[in-house]
């Protein structure tokens, strides 16, 4: 019976351990955000989820469905606003998130900003899953929360991003946008 014991008590511990290090563990969690991705016309193309862990670094997770397929570039943008009428659409998001006033890119020496982001690829059936990390955005206080005074959003691309040129990569038209909220 006590080895019986044991060996229960030692797979509830890999259960848990294996189940804190797959979610990032919530007790490591200090502040978690989302959003709702939505296109030009207004329809809901997916969700973008954050949270940002003891050391302040910002876990993206973003699920996306019906955007074209190929290579888009992704990135917080410095307003929380998503309005897509007009002649450009979510021009309201404002330039990408950059209050350290650095240069565009993840190559780029003198950059980046802290709204760019690594490229993602849609499937042929028009999804996509993309997680990366960034220590450059904070949803907490300080000089890079994406909470300032306008708020911040989440903009996709039509094309990926070259991650050098400036002002924004080459990465085309503003295809999707979500604007980032407090969880």
């Amino acid at each position: 019976m006590t080895n019986r014991w044991n060996i229960s008590i030692a797979l509830l511990a890999a259960m848990i351990v294996t189940g804190c290090a797959s979610t990032g563990g919530s007790s490591n969690r200090v502040a978690s955000a989302s959003a709702t991705i939505r296109n030009a016309a207004g329809e809901e193309r997916g969700t973008a989820q954050m949270w940002q862990d003891r050391d302040n670094v910002v876990h993206v997770e973003v699920t996306v469905t019906g955007l074209p397929p190929g290579a888009h570039g992704i990135h917080f943008h410095a307003v929380g606003s998503c309005d897509a009428s007009g002649s450009t659409p979510f021009a309201s998001a404002g330039a990408h998130y950059n209050p350290l006033g650095r240069q565009h890119g993840l190559d780029n020496a003198a950059g980046p900003h802290a709204g760019d982001a690594p490229n993602f690829t849609v499937g042929s059936d028009g999804a996509a899953r993309h997680s990366f990390t960034t220590d450059r955005v904070s949803l907490t206080e300080g000089s890079t929360t994406l909470f300032d005074a306008d708020g911040s959003s989440i903009v996709i691309h039509a094309t990926g991003d070259d991650q050098i040129s400036q002002p924004a990569g080459n990465s085309g038209g503003r295809i999707a946008c979500a604007v980032i909220e407090r969880r």
